[in-house]
């Protein structure tokens, strides 16, 4: 282990996970103001296409009417502690549920980059990559 990275791991806020299990939460449970005061303005968010958008696409993306999401079940978790003020949270997962009245799943991978902006623990920088389904058989 680098110097660099053991100190990194020394100065890692211990309550990334909660603060990464409260977004996570905010965004399954539809609850724009908890993604408003968790997101930064100048959000960068690279969907699963690839495409680069922000924090009104992001957040609007979760709150389809009638949207409803099935608890996430999170698969190889990664923090990469940034020093003090920063970290990576990746995961993979299977986005379960219902829109528009029909079951959906999805299976991607996430990194969601927290920074310390005012005190405040706030996501500055997700990227999702989806992945594809396996063949049945």
């Amino acid at each position: 282990m680098t110097l660099l990275l053991a100190l990194a791991l020394l100065h890692a806020d211990p309550d990334i996970l909660r603060v990464a299990d409260a977004f996570d939460a905010a965004q399954l449970g539809q609850d724009r103001a908890a993604m408003e005061r968790m997101t930064d303005d100048a959000l960068i968010f690279i969907d699963g296409s690839g495409k680069r958008q922000g924090k009104r696409e992001f957040i609007q993306g979760w709150m389809s009417p009638g949207d409803r999401y099935d608890p996430l079940v999170l698969v190889d978790r990664i923090v990469v502690p940034l020093g003090p003020d920063a970290a990576i949270v990746s995961a993979e997962t299977e986005l379960t549920g219902e829109s528009g009245g029909k079951r959906f799943a999805s299976r991607f991978r996430f990194s969601d980059t927290f920074r310390r902006i005012g005190g405040q623990w706030r996501a500055v920088h997700i990227q999702v990559t989806r992945i594809p389904a396996q063949p049945a058989g």
